[in-house]
């Protein structure tokens, strides 16, 4: 992307939206697939708006169901794609998303957030911006269920438990971040249920959007996500 901004810093941007692609999900996945699809675009206007250009704007999708279900479907995911020159490869691998499985309520949601953190982060640049976003209508399996750590396809590299992730995302004494502080942030948007009310409350640079009941993701836009990647950087 060209920088079209005389002097302005240049910003890398990483984005790795987790999406719940299970049977519940129905139409409001499909609402979220057309968020996804138009939010290179969308961002790139905010950001015009504001004076500053993304010299380096990459996307990873992480479609997740339930590893006590099927567990060979439990993860879907592309690596980082840099747009706009991947777009092709990022909008048919989101269009080809199907809500379809899930078994019990819960999902395997706190995996796919596992996966998310361990991206090969971007360094490079002046300034960095790392952002998680995750979607789903459930709760999420307790981390080291055997019921989900049993299945075969399980990734051996997450943790076990709540607090070890909580390690891997990083505080003011975690040892194990995975993530620049400064650099990160984290968007839930899911019911008020544990565990995503507990990392809304307790992980820093997390924000946590609720879900009204019954009605799924399909009252939140993608606006909330543009602005927070908008305003943060600076």
């Amino acid at each position: 992307m060209d920088n079209q901004y005389a002097g302005n810093l240049e910003y890398a941007v990483d984005i790795v939206m987790c999406i719940d692609a299970t049977g519940s999900m129905g139409s409001t996945l499909q609402q979220v697939k057309e968020n996804a699809l138009s939010f290179h675009k969308r961002l790139n206007e905010e950001m015009a708006q504001k004076g500053k250009v993304i010299s380096h704007l990459r996307i990873k999708v992480i479609a997740f169901r339930d590893f006590g279900d099927r567990a060979d479907d439990a993860i879907q995911q592309t690596d980082f794609l840099l747009l706009p020159g991947q777009q092709t490869e990022f909008e048919t691998f989101v269009k080809g998303l199907r809500a379809t499985g899930g078994g019990d309520a819960p999902e395997s949601g706190l995996e796919a957030l596992a996966l998310a953190l361990q991206s090969p982060w971007e360094k490079g640049l002046d300034r960095q911006r790392h952002v998680v976003v995750v979607f789903t209508d459930a709760p999420a399996h307790p981390l080291g269920d055997p019921r989900q750590t049993s299945a075969s396809t399980y990734p051996a590299s997450v943790p076990r438990s709540i607090d070890d992730l909580y390690e891997q995302w990083g505080h003011s004494a975690s040892q194990s971040a995975l993530m620049d502080n400064s650099a990160k942030r984290l968007l839930v948007f899911a019911p008020e249920t544990p565990p995503w009310t507990n990392i809304g409350d307790d992980w820093n640079q997390s924000i946590f959007f609720p879900s009204r009941a019954g009605e799924g993701l399909e009252e939140y836009e993608m606006t909330e996500i543009i602005n927070s990647i908008a305003n943060s950087i600076g």
